[in-house]
């Protein structure tokens, strides 16, 4: 046996039983072990496709899953898929080839310090020296990926590594004990959850946080059972949407830059911020110190690094969020069933007040209307995965996600060319689910290769392409903060996107008119195979409400409708 071998087999005995790839020079080890080792390998057409497949796999299963590239610029193409994954704590496993040790460091063909390249964007990264440590390295990498607050993990594993000859598998240690020890174990401290209970019951106005932590931790019953107990508001951020019951009527959605405003308002005015698995991200908060300024903050999170780093926590309740929530939902016997009915009826009127508008004159195509039909007409289980741009944000106001059907999309790194690739490695996730792409002209031309990954291995994905002929956010941007100086977004030069998909037997339609998109959506939806539905829309459509960079939540900018201003 030699070190390829083993890493095959090791990857067996951790129940992996399908990667995600692209082969290469240093790197052929590896895949000739794969050959006929009984693990599914899935080729994408770029390595970046590679990685976000692997992601998109990962996110579904609740699993670390595995990527493998050659070394050099097979490696660097990964970059991209390790910090999103990274930032959006996805945890993977990444196998990296890597110029034989002999000669690392003489600029060898292929060769980059690919150890140093990634520590950015992993949690923990590994260089292979000796065959005896594959097996505690491989160990460690699938511990580090999936506990505590999860994430990618890279292994680089030279060519002569992965030809050694070995005996039998080998427990020498590579990682310390305090790399070991790295991820935040569950914290259990009474105290603090007394405080947090005494806090709530002392509040007037509470409102619940909800951040993508709360998904991660599969806390969405314990969650939805306080929000229950409590009947209390509730918004969530981008990464969170399908936490919260959407039967809720105090669930106000997604707040933020481009967020209900009813959501902004209502977090803006509280008294009591219960945030739960989120981080004060900028695109939630806008001005930090403008947020919530009245609100004590109850912060639960698995990350020690996140509690305090933003915003100090009045309470802070470290480790998984389950037993958390379970603790606080024993300890409200003292709540009143109607102790925040004043509150909450002035939020009711505030949402009824503040409720999206969808009936936008004339027979152009309303994106936000496009995506409520299209979300109502999802059957379960569906999954939904987004590139980014407006169409993303239009997608997270304006779909609404459950257990039944989930989002995955590219929170704290923002890629352009995510949904396809990613909806791949959900569909085979997941092959009786109805997994569907919304993407814009823009993102989609940056990963349009995995097309050929989606004919290949005959994906029933349906791909929902709304087309300004322009790259609308940079150009929304221009428009309200540039002075209307158009600076390189315009994509009216795009591909027939019909013909495009054509090229790959991928079935597809153009339409442009309000009385198309009905009959359309059935026919992509319902289709057997791929579809891919291209959707005319105006370019001068921008995405609504918006809060101005440096400004506060409640500081938003409101208009629906537009024309240049």
């Amino acid at each position: 046996m030699n070190g390829a071998k083993l890493v095959i087999q090791l990857l067996r005995d951790k129940g992996v039983s399908r990667v995600f790839g692209y082969p290469g020079g240093a790197i052929m080890p590896i895949y000739d072990a794969l050959f006929e080792s009984g693990i599914e390998h899935v080729l994408s057409r770029h390595e970046q496709g590679s990685g976000f497949a692997a992601l998109g796999y990962a996110k579904i299963t609740g699993k670390p899953a595995v990527c493998i590239a050659t070394s050099g610029p097979g490696a660097t193409n990964l970059i991209t898929a390790l910090g999103d994954a990274n930032f959006d704590s996805v945890p993977l496993v990444v196998i990296t080839g890597q110029v034989s040790t002999e000669v690392m460091g003489t600029d060898a063909f292929q060769e980059i310090d690919m150890l140093g390249l990634s520590l950015a964007v992993t949690k923990h990264s590994f260089l292979v020296e000796k065959v005896e440590q594959l097996e505690d390295i491989i160990n460690q990498a699938f511990e580090l990926a999936s506990s505590g607050r999860p994430g990618p993990v890279l292994i680089d594993f030279p060519k002569n590594v992965q030809l050694a000859a070995i005996e039998k598998q080998s427990s020498e240690s590579v990682v310390s004990s305090e790399i070991s020890k790295a991820s935040p174990k569950d914290v259990s401290n009474c105290d603090n959850v007394s405080a947090a209970i005494n806090l709530l019951l002392h509040s007037k106005k509470p409102v619940f946080y909800v951040g993508g932590g709360a998904l991660i931790a599969e806390a969405q019953d314990e969650l939805n059972q306080l929000l229950a107990l409590l009947q209390v508001p509730s918004v969530a951020t981008l990464k969170g949407l399908g936490a919260i019951n959407l039967e809720n009527e105090l669930y106000l959605g997604m707040l933020g830059m481009h967020g209900n405003a009813a959501a902004n308002y209502t977090v803006q005015e509280c008294d009591c911020l219960v945030v739960v698995g989120a981080r004060f991200d900028d695109r939630v908060t806008g001005k930090l110190d403008g947020f919530a300024t009245n609100a004590k903050v109850i912060h639960l999170d698995i990350d020690r690094a996140e509690i305090n780093k933003l915003r100090t926590a009045d309470v802070a309740l470290l480790g998984d969020l389950k037993p958390y929530l379970k603790a606080i939902i024993e300890g409200l016997s003292e709540l009143k069933s109607e102790a925040y009915v004043k509150w909450c009826k002035r939020i009711l009127e505030m949402k009824k007040q503040h409720a999206w508008q969808y009936d936008k004159p004339g027979e152009s195509i309303f994106a936000p209307r496009l995506l409520k039909d299209l979300s109502t007409k999802l059957k379960s289980p569906s999954i939904v995965t987004t590139d980014v741009g407006q169409h993303q944000m239009w997608t997270a106001q304006h779909m609404r996600f459950s257990d039944k059907a989930r989002l995955i999309t590219s929170g704290g790194s923002g890629t352009m060319g995510f949904g396809l690739p990613v909806a791949i490695g959900a569909q085979f996730a997941e092959p009786d689910s109805r997994v569907v792409v919304v993407s814009g002209d823009g993102s989609f031309m940056m990963n349009v290769q995995e097309l050929a990954t989606i004919k290949r291995y005959a994906l029933p994905i349906k791909i929902i392409l709304i087309d300004n002929q322009k790259l609308g956010m940079v150009r929304q941007w221009q428009q309200l903060f540039f002075e209307k100086r158009y600076s390189e977004t315009d994509l009216s030069d795009n591909p027939d996107f019909v013909t495009l998909a054509k090229a790959f037997n991928i079935e597809a339609e153009t339409i442009s008119q309000k009385n198309q998109v009905e009959d359309a959506l059935n026919r992509a939806l319902d289709s057997k195979g791929a579809y891919l539905l291209h959707i005319k829309i105006e370019d001068k459509d921008n995405v609504w409400p918006l809060v101005p960079p440096g400004a506060t939540n409640e500081e938003m900018m409101e208009k629906i409708y537009d024309a240049y201003i």
